[in-house]
Order: structure tokens, then C-alpha cells, then sequence
């Protein structure tokens, strides 16, 4: 499972004009679900998506994560992540959960992120979305939790 996370001071995601998520300061997360992903890599990205450290303490080190500074948390569906782009000028998305299942996955990581944190938005699986956010920084990381063989 893939996390792209970018530490934001606003980000939103719009369907067809309307906004179906927002937050203000916190990490703006892009997921993809590889074939081979369960429960358990979901709940491993998730602690490194709320344990992660990239927002400043007070001497200005990156040394907070999103719940030690109350941020929000976006998470947004994002199928093409897993592409393979190694060879040619075309994308593979082989690498991808079939749709299905990367719904039920990203469905579960929303929920436990929901259960554990405040406040959690998302983006709607499957849906033309519109991101829009202001990168703090620029900070932005790729988490990646391995899936099973």
C-alpha cells in the first residue's frame, strides 16, 4: 500500500463542482492498493501516516507528527500510484489491486483513520476528482508498506 503525503495548509477534493472533502493544516495523502494488500498493510500505513514526523516543534526541526500538532488528515483514492512506469511511454496498472478490492481496502483505512484521529476527510473512490491543495513547504513523502507475497 502506498501513502504519497504532502503537509498542507489547506487541501480539498471536488466532485462535479461539489467539495467532498477538506481540511485545513495537516497531510494531504494520495493511497494506491497494490494486489497483494490486506487489513494489515492498511494498518501499518496508517500508523506511519499518523506517527510520521513532518511538521516543525518549536525549535523549527521536523519533529512532530499530524497528532501531536492537531492537523487534518485527506486521504484520497489514487489507483495509478502502484502503475509500473519502468519501460515505454504507457503506464501498466498490473500493479494495482483490481477495483474492488483497492475500494474495500481504501473504505478500511478511512475508517480506522476515522476511529483513531480527527479530523479525517476523503476523496470518493472511483470518482473524477478535483485536488486541490497548498503544499507546505514543499513537503512531501512516499510511504510504502510492502505487500503480502
Amino acid at each position: 500500500m502506498i501513502g504519497l503525503l504532502q503537509r498542507v495548509t489547506t487541501a480539498r477534493v471536488e466532485v462535479e463542482g461539489e467539495t467532498v472533502g477538506a481540511i485545513g493544516a495537516g497531510l494531504m495523502v494520495l493511497v494506491g492498493v497494490e494486489r497483494g494488500d490486506g487489513e494489515a498493510q492498511a494498518e501499518r500505513l496508517l500508523e506511519r501516516l499518523l506517527g510520521f514526523r513532518v511538521f516543525s516543534d518549536a525549535e523549527g526541526k521536523m519533529n512532530l507528527s499530524v497528532k501531536d500538532a492537531g492537523g487534518g488528515l485527506l486521504l484520497v483514492p489514487q489507483f495509478t500510484l502502484p502503475a509500473d512506469t519502468r519501460k515505454g511511454m504507457r503506464p501498466s496498472f498490473t500493479p494495482a489491486a483490481p477495483p474492488e478490492t483497492g475500494e474495500a481496502l481504501f473504505n478500511y483505512l478511512a475508517g480506522r483513520a476515522r476511529a483513531l484521529h480527527a479530523p479525517v476527510a476523503c476523496g470518493r473512490f472511483g470518482a473524477h476528482m478535483q485536488v486541490s491543495l497548498v503544499n507546505d513547504g514543499p513537503v512531501t513523502f512516499w510511504l510504502q508498506v510492502a505487500p503480502k507475497e
